[in-house]
């Protein structure tokens, strides 16, 4: 997929930073000289809201992506991953946090989530190759929860699918960050690549 159009759909749930993590991308994307959409689909507009955003890389001209349409999916939740299924193009390419976030109703104990393998076997059944990552604990590891988000970049990047690495993603947090969020946000990328790789 390096060097060709890409359609990226990220899907995460309020107060997990899929916006920054959207943000974050375009901006090493535009850092590396690349031509680059972006858009953003807020759901409910709180925290444990639905919310997906889009990144679209190449030339594109509008920041919408339809069902069937995604090169590659970025779950920062996995319910939310299955739930973006649909939007995944043929031979595209899924990263999926291995986290959940209860929805309400999952919370209220009026509905169930369904286990992380069947969603797994969804994915698997759909995707030409899949990861899942254990985003929070390593998010942790790497200094701050808050981190789950980078540590999903990290893999993403690792993976060869972009038309850059993770040298580019770690030089763009230098800049675009503030300055005591660089540290931890660093060693989060060098976990999720070292999660895949």
């Amino acid at each position: 997929m390096n060097g060709k159009r890409i359609r990226i759909h990220f899907a995460g749930v309020g107060g997990q930073g899929t916006l920054t993590a959207t943000t974050l991308l375009s901006k090493t994307a535009l850092d590396e000289g690349l031509d680059v959409v972006s858009g953003e689909i807020h759901g409910m507009a709180q925290r444990g809201g639905v919310v997906e955003s889009t990144l679209l890389l190449g030339g594109w001209k509008s920041p919408v992506i339809s069902h069937n349409e995604a090169d590659i999916i970025l779950g920062f939740e996995a319910l939310e991953t299955y739930r973006a299924i649909p939007y995944l193009a043929p031979e595209g390419y899924i990263l999926s946090s291995t986290d959940f976030l209860s929805p309400p109703g999952v919370s209220a104990g009026r509905e169930t989530c369904p286990p992380l393998e069947e969603i797994k076997n969804a994915v698997t059944g759909c995707a030409k190759q899949s990861w899942f990552v254990p985003c929070q604990e390593l998010g942790l590891k790497a200094g701050a929860i808050q981190c789950a988000n980078t540590v999903l970049l990290g893999a993403l990047v690792a993976t060869n699918l972009l038309p850059f690495g993770p040298d580019a993603l770690k030089k763009a947090i230098a800049r675009h960050l503030p300055e005591q969020l660089v540290p931890a946000n660093i060693a989060a990328v060098d976990l999720g690549v070292a999660a895949i790789v």
